[in-house]
């Protein structure tokens, strides 16, 4: 907001500044400087015609009405700048907020006594000029490039708020022979606490008796359940999916996992220290500089000048400390990171700001979870087999094998049977409702679709019903070996057919793993998921290093220690259990399609759910990098050439002095030429 008003501001004090730079009565304001006469020639008669009164209000009130709105403007939307300069200034210290201050204080200064007392300036021979929109047009400028920051970081509570939601708020605990639902708080270590289909987990604690499948999915990440039987470990936060269960409350509070994931992702947020922007460290040098430079032109042009050596001595002064003003080095990164974001969008990347943008152009590896990021992220039918032998009468096909288990497995709330049902209902096979239907726990599923009695599941349940799994055990064990989970079928006891079901990497992920090492970076599996099923699913992607069977903690020491080894490090996940790592990374790249959790941890994140966002946020930031470091080179020859011209260097030679009018031109021409430059991301090809 304030930038806004500032820079309307700055657009009504430069036109209304046109007539005090016109030739008028009694000589005043007939500029000295030639480009400016020049440029008044061509304006003033256009201005006139337009706007003839303006010119009708007399100039003492124009330069009074200037006076009052800078000083407002000044005031209100720079105070930070001189409450900050001068807090420098008492540490002996200088940085951009000093240039700032003393430019835009000198300018408004001159001008008040311009103002002030116009008939000193004349009967010295100078002209009483007003740089008023100067004043006022840095202030702006340097305010626009502070709101394109702002705009961009990052709001980290609202994850850390969504992962303390996933706690319930009560649990159903069993004391005196009776269930009573009493809040978590409450819940003692070693109460007997049940849970039903459907339920989250109210706190971490050991299975007593009953069965179940448990979406573990924020801990390990991977979207198949898990058995979970007497003896168990179980854990807060997670889903209860198929049966009811009861178990022993065993860690409770801050001791919990759940707080711990919290814990780490506050404390791997806090760990990061922000970084060093390139004109913050060319300010160090640069300012005390561009001061110096200034007050020794005014000794100068005191000692040396001729006619009111005081006042020129004061404007030759005032040109340098506005030409210097810190206008395009304060934008040349925020205009970058503004035109890169939005050119990132366009592609379904989101950059959440310029840290994010610079350290992803200096990664060397780039961490990939698994589940929902190499992978689609859930359960899908990826073979169907017929057992030899068997007769065309009981089962014809593998269209008739998947649709009878699939009229089985719709009376089953598991994720795999789901995966069946789905693929069943794509093929539009049409199901039959079984007449029976019995789950087993941690080995399928056994009931009768139209009359004849049908089981799918794991060995253990062919044992069960002495189906003998010989003509199919080779394909099984192949399925396994590749990451798949197989399960035989049998048809009045005897077996027909296997159905495998997987989760399937992405049909991006290939690709993606190819250009992200191609542009020279090493890539990494790091998933909760076992080592048989993670290692399966790299040599798919193409990823040579896998690291299986961590849980949150050790995501976050993983990354950490590639940290220590030199590496900028990227993580990419789509999980809550991916959200510490992803914060603790340089770099973290979460997948859209995931949890809102892993999307606020994260400093980008990928619309599309693919990998192929990875490698165009990196080549992005490469180019945003090399866009920076072009504005910032133009900004500081800019100065270099600008700031000795405003001194004056040319004046013995070609008589050519810079007018603090033409200095503030020329500040606000650099700026745009370095807007003019952020916009050529515009054309960036990021596929």
């Amino acid at each position: 907001m304030k930038a806004g008003v500032s820079f309307a501001v700055a657009v009504v004090a430069m036109i209304v500044s046109m007539p005090l730079m016109a030739v008028g009565e009694h000589g005043h304001g007939a500029t000295v400087d030639p480009f400016m006469r020049w440029a008044m020639e061509w304006l003033s008669p256009a201005l006139r015609s337009a706007l003839p009164w303006l010119y009708a209000i007399p100039r003492a009130a124009l330069a009074w009405g200037l006076l009052v709105a800078t000083l407002g403007v000044m005031a209100w939307a720079g105070r930070h700048f001189y409450t900050r300069a001068w807090a420098a200034f008492r540490h002996h210290s200088a940085d951009m907020n000093t240039l700032v201050a003393v430019g835009t204080g000198a300018a408004f200064v001159y001008s008040v006594a311009a103002t002030v007392a116009p008939g000193f300036f004349l009967s010295r021979g100078v002209q009483p000029d007003v740089y008023y929109e100067a004043v006022v047009f840095i202030i702006a400028l340097i305010l626009a490039g502070n709101a394109m920051e702002a705009r961009a970081k990052r709001q980290t509570s609202a994850a850390l708020r969504a992962l303390a939601e996933l706690q319930p708020r009560t649990a159903r605990v069993r004391r005196a022979d009776a269930e009573i639902d009493v809040p978590v708080e409450e819940v003692r270590r070693g109460d007997a606490v049940v849970v039903r289909p459907g339920e989250r987990i109210p706190v971490d604690g050991q299975v007593l008796s009953g069965a179940s499948a448990v979406d573990e999915s924020m801990l390990s990440g991977e979207s198949m359940p898990v058995q979970k039987g007497a003896g168990d470990r179980v854990i807060g936060g997670t889903i209860n999916r198929t049966g009811a269960f009861q178990y022993r409350a065993t860690t409770l509070g801050a001791e919990s996992v759940l707080a711990r994931i919290v814990k780490l992702m506050r404390d791997a947020q806090g760990s990061r220290a922000p970084i060093q922007r390139l004109a913050d460290r060319i300010s160090a040098v640069f300012v005390p500089i561009v001061l110096s430079i200034a007050i020794a032109t005014f000794v100068v042009w005191f000692v040396s000048g001729n006619e009111a050596p005081g006042v020129r001595a004061f404007a030759a002064a005032v040109a340098v400390l506005i030409i210097a003003c810190p206008c395009a080095m304060g934008l040349a990164v925020p205009t970058a990171v503004m035109v890169s974001t939005g050119k990132g969008a366009e592609y379904g990347v989101l950059i959440k700001g310029g840290e994010a943008l610079q350290r992803a152009g200096d990664l060397t590896t780039v961490v990939l979870d698994k589940t929902g990021t190499v992978t689609e992220g859930r359960p899908t039918v990826t073979e169907l087999a017929l057992a030899p032998n068997v007769e065309g009468g009981l089962l014809p096909s593998e269209d008739e094998l998947l649709r009878l288990v699939a009229s089985l497995e719709s009376r089953s709330e598991h994720p795999l049977a789901d995966a069946i049902v789905t693929r069943a209902k794509d093929a539009g096979l049409a199901l039959a409702a079984p007449d029976a239907f019995e789950s087993a726990t941690g080995r399928g599923a056994v009931g009768v679709v139209e009359g004849r009695t049908v089981a799918v599941g794991n060995a253990l349940l062919m044992s069960d019903y002495s189906v003998v799994v010989d003509p199919l055990q080779g394909d099984a064990a192949r399925l396994a070996a590749e990451g798949k989970t197989p399960m035989y079928v049998a048809v009045d006891g005897r077996l027909v057919g296997l159905v495998a079901v997987s989760d399937p990497i992405k049909e991006s992920s290939r690709a993606a793993v190819r250009r992200l090492r191609a542009m020279g970076l090493e890539v990494v599996m790091l998933t909760g998921d076992n080592r048989h099923t993670a290692e399966a699913v790299a040599r798919e992607a193409g990823i040579e290093r896998v690291v299986a069977e961590v849980l949150p903690e050790g995501k976050v020491a993983e990354i950490e220690r590639l940290q220590g080894a030199g590496g900028v490090v990227a993580m990419v996940g789509d999980g809550i259990n991916d959200a510490p790592a992803l914060a603790r990374a340089d770099v973290g790249i979460a997948i859209g399609t995931g949890t809102d959790i892993a999307a606020e941890a994260a400093d980008v994140v990928l619309m599309r759910g693919d990998l192929d966002g990875v490698a165009a946020a990196i080549h992005l930031s490469r180019r945003t990098m090399r866009t920076m470091k072009q504005n910032l080179f133009w900004a500081f020859i800019y100065n270099v050439v600008g700031i000795p011209v405003a001194a004056g260097v040319l004046y013995p030679a070609f008589g050519l002095l810079l007018s603090p009018i033409l200095a503030s031109a020329a500040m606000a021409f650099s700026s745009v030429s370095v807007v003019a430059n952020s916009l050529r991301l515009r054309r960036a090809r990021l596929g």
